[in-house]
Formats: C-alpha cells, structure tokens, sequence
C-alpha cells in the first residue's frame, strides 16, 4: 500500500466518465418509477418534515391531514401532548436530510412530482460515488491503477446502490458525506493545512446530523489521530468544527424537551427494540410498532430506556448472543427491500426464474466483495496514517452490534470493501504463498479464513431461518404475501 499518490494516470478525465456513466444507470430505475409512491414509515416521516420546514412550520410532523391518513393504522395517543393542526416539534429524527429534501421542494413545490424530482437529484449525488470510489483507491493504490479503476467500476454497477435513489432515506446522503469525509481526511493529513482540516471537520460534522451514530466513527478518528499519529492540531479542528456544528441542535433538542438530548431521540426506542424478548436484534415490524403510538419523544426515548435496561436486567446471558446475532445482520445478505416491495406488489408478479435470476444479481456482488476484501483486510501492513479505514470501520460498525443492526447498514461501507477485494483481485491473492512463509502473514492468512467461513456461515443461516418465506416468496403468490418489513 501507498499512501498519497495521487497519480491520476493519463486520462484526467476518466473520472468524469465515470459520474457519467454512474448516473445514467441509476437514471434508468428513477424514470422508469415516475409515479412510483413512498412505501416505509420511514420515508412518510422524512417527507413529513421536509412538508412543514418548506411551509414555514418549523421541524414538526404529523400535521392534521398527515394524522388522518396514518390513524387507520396507527392509534396515537394524543392526551399526553398539546397537539396543534400544524404538527407536533420532534427530535427524533436528525435534521439534515429532511433539510435536504426541503430545500429541493422549495425549488419544485410540494406536488405529486417531488418524490420523481428528488430521485433525480438523488441519483445524481448516487453517482458521484462512483468517481470518490476512484479516487479513495488512487489515494491508496496510486501504484497500481487497476485498483482505482476496478472499484469505481463496481460501484457503478452496484445493484443495491444502483436502485437506491428510488428511496426516500437518509443512506442517499450518507454514502456520498462518508466517502467525502474519508477524503478529505486524508488529504488533511497529507497536507496539515488548517483549511482542510476544517474541511473534513465540517464533512464529518454534516454526516453526524445526517446518522448520529456515525459520531462514534468520527471520534474514533479524533482519537486515532491525537494518540497515534500525534496530530493534536487536527483532532482539535475536527472536534471543534463538529461541535460548532451538531451542538446547536442538540440545545434545540434539549430546549424543547426540558433535558438533556442528542441529535436526535432515536436511542431509546432502537435499544428497546433491539433487546425486546422477542428480538434478534435487528428491526421487526410488531415490535417496533409498540412506542410509535407516544408522540412525545422525550417520553417515548424514556420509556424505550428504562423497558430497555429491564430487559438487560432480567435476562443479561442475552447480550453476547445479540451481539453475534447484530453482527450477522450487519453483514448480511442484501435482500430485506427486496422481499419487503416485491411482497408488497410493488412491481406485480415475476415469474420463479426471473426473480431467482434478480435475486442473484442483487445478492450476488456483496457476498463476492466481502469474502475477498477479508485477504486483503488481514494483509495489508496498516500503518498508523492509512489505518482511518479500518478504525472507521471498526467505529461505524460496533454501536449497530450493541444497539440494532439491519443488512443496508454495511451499504456505507460498501466502496472501502470494494477497494480491498479490487486489490485481492489485481495481483494480491498470487502473493498468499509467499505470505504464508511468514508467522505473521500466516496468522493473517488464518484470520481471514475464519472470517469468510464465518461469512458463508451467516447467509446459510440466514437463508435456512427464512425458507418458508422464501418459499412463499417465490411461489405463484409471492407478490400478494404482504411481509412486513
């Protein structure tokens, strides 16, 4: 590994080739779902709040008419709380991408053509990945160009984040502030200049108030960079431009609920659904549906808490067990949207062998990835500059193993595994021999091996837990089987 080349090649406009290409691949789900709706809660409630930020509201959700279509499903407790016609001021979720969307309807209104336009927009920042993805493998494989251009290749055909414009959620940002926030660290590093420092401070701040847990990858950095590469300057700018940054909405929070909150009031609600009796540790409809009726977040967070630290309390031999549990469904098989839209009828019935056949196409690429960028994770001699992607990594993925974790999380991650299979792939694997002669490279060698069965091992699992689904899936009725996500 190299770290900072930065050698483009002769073809400085392959980059640019690559947006290209990236977004018109990702423009052909998005026009063929011109009046494609919203499907989750999730996206109704993102949609909620960016409808009253562009009305001048404030950041409230549920106003009247948005009550009335949810009440058939939902029963809100509406005596704990003074509801007013205009919606309800909330925290629980983050701000930045409802913002986000709010800003693309002030420009388009609010009619029945924004979920198309903001797709469109969404695919365009979709696309950019593909480029970042080149130039994240350039920043540390510059001497071998395959690299760079293999991974960007990958991303752009990425089925997962091909179709992922088409969703109203927060990972259509996310994806696009991670690689940014990566880059611009380490071209922080490389230069110390104060400038960009600042620059990835402020990247790594909108990313925190697009997914509050990504602060723990973010401090992680911080401290990796204080200790271990004894850049206390930069750790002081990134913490400092961080908290000018998400601080102001935590006092907002706490302003309005009369104590102490973060980004967002979120944690209660996730830590009782992911240790729930009932749970596995990922999301599962009946339970997650048990808090939602409290409109208060404030209440609801403490509520979700304290049943939350009972259910520790009462049966503590379970924590180990969700953990591995979590950490299976972080890496596992991407096809929970999937089996939740095409259950749903959203694209009417496919026949066995052609949904078979997209099944593959979608799971197909993460299993191959992950199992290769595993060699090449334990191979490479990390050095204290280039290990921000591990310890990001390692950062991003652990509050999902202790708190709840889902299949899309790992998607965020995606380009940094694609850019270590991509290695694997252009020469790395003819070098495990030699590897091999060494204590090291074969305790390495030994690691990864036990990773990737254990990988093999987690989509088997996975694949056998849910047979009789899949088999209901597939069959003549598969799209009338309405599984909830």
């Amino acid at each position: 590994m190299k770290l900072f080349p930065c050698s483009f090649g002769s073809d400085r406009g392959f980059p640019r080739k690559l947006f290209l290409i990236g977004l018109l691949l990702r423009l052909v789900p998005v026009l063929l779902s011109y009046n494609l709706g919203i499907g989750l809660d999730d996206m109704f409630q993102y949609d909620m709040l960016a409808r009253s930020l562009v009305s001048g509201n404030g950041y409230r959700w549920y106003a009247q008419d948005d009550l009335y279509l949810v009440q058939p499903y939902i029963q809100f407790d509406l005596s704990t709380i003074d509801y007013q016609p205009r919606g309800i001021l909330t925290s629980f979720r983050p701000p930045l991408y409802p913002t986000f969307l709010a800003i693309i309807y002030f420009f388009t209104g609010v009619g029945s053509h924004r979920f198309f336009i903001v797709r469109i927009v969404q695919a365009v920042i979709g696309a950019m990945l593909v480029p970042m993805t080149y130039l994240l493998g350039q920043k540390f494989y510059g001497e071998n160009e395959k690299v760079a251009r293999l991974s960007a290749w990958i991303i752009a055909f990425y089925p997962m984040l091909v179709i992922y414009p088409l969703a109203l959620a927060t990972e259509n940002i996310f994806f696009f502030l991670v690689l940014s926030s990566l880059l611009a660290l380490l071209h922080a590093i490389e230069t110390r200049r104060t400038m960009d420092y600042i620059l990835a401070g402020f990247s790594l701040g909108l990313m925190a108030l697009t997914r509050s847990i990504s602060l723990s990858g973010a401090g992680l950095v911080i401290i990796w960079m204080w200790f271990f590469i004894l850049d206390k300057k930069g750790a002081i700018i990134l913490f400092t431009i961080i908290t000018i940054l998400t601080v102001p909405w935590m006092i907002r929070n706490s302003r309005l609920h009369g104590r102490l909150m973060g980004i967002e009031s979120t944690l209660g609600y996730n830590l009782y659904v992911g240790y729930h009796p009932k749970s596995t540790g990922t999301f599962e409809y009946g339970i997650s549906t048990d808090l939602i009726p409290i409109l208060d977040d404030s209440v609801r967070d403490r509520i979700g808490m304290e049943k939350a630290l009972q259910f520790i309390k009462d049966d503590p031999d379970r924590i180990p067990y969700l953990a591995i549990r979590r950490l299976g469904y972080f890496f596992g098989l991407e096809r929970r949207a999937l089996t939740y839209f095409y259950s749903n009828n959203f694209f009417g019935y496919i026949t066995t062998p052609l949904l078979i056949t997209f099944a593959v196409i979608l799971l197909l690429p993460f299993v191959l990835i992950s199992t290769s960028a595993m060699y090449e994770i334990a191979l490479t001699h990390w050095t204290p500059q280039s290990a921000v992607l591990p310890l990001f990594m390692i950062g991003y993925l652990t509050p999902h193993v202790f708190i709840m974790a889902e299949d899309r999380f790992h998607l965020a991650i995606v380009p940094i595994l694609v850019i270590q299979a991509a290695t694997s792939w252009t020469g790395s694997f003819s070098g495990l021999k030699q590897r091999w002669n060494t204590h090291s490279g074969q305790c390495a060698i030994l690691i990864a091996t036990i990773a990737t069965i254990l990988l093999i091992v987690n989509w088997g699992f996975e694949l056998a837990s849910d047979a009789e689904k899949l088999t209901q899936l597939i069959g003549p009725n598969g799209n009338i089987t309405f599984f909830p996500y």
